[in-house]
């Protein structure tokens, strides 16, 4: 996972804790200062751990979301995960 700065990672557990906000909703709940934000939510846009929706209340205004990014596109193997491809699966197998 790439290095991100305290604020950029402030924020992703801001949205992943509270869901998508706004700019503003996210200066308001880290209390951060907006230019900082900007600049987290950049550095979130470039490693794609962030989903962006413009607000259809304004469209002015751009919702920002947590983006569950899958294990092997964040670069760790199932193998490492602790998890299997049949742990998931249901068995199919009748029961006795």
């Amino acid at each position: 996972m790439p290095t991100l700065p305290p604020s950029s990672k402030a924020i992703l557990r801001a949205l992943g804790k509270e869901g998508a906000m706004t700019h503003h909703d996210i200066v308001k709940k880290t209390h951060f200062k907006p230019r900082t934000v900007r600049y987290a939510l950049k550095k979130l846009k470039e490693n794609k751990l962030l989903i962006e929706k413009m607000n259809i209340h304004d469209m002015r205004q751009i919702i920002y979301q947590h983006r569950v990014v899958p294990l092997q596109e964040a670069g760790i193997p199932k193998e490492a995960s602790g998890m299997s491809e049949a742990a998931g699966a249901p068995s199919s197998a009748p029961a006795a």
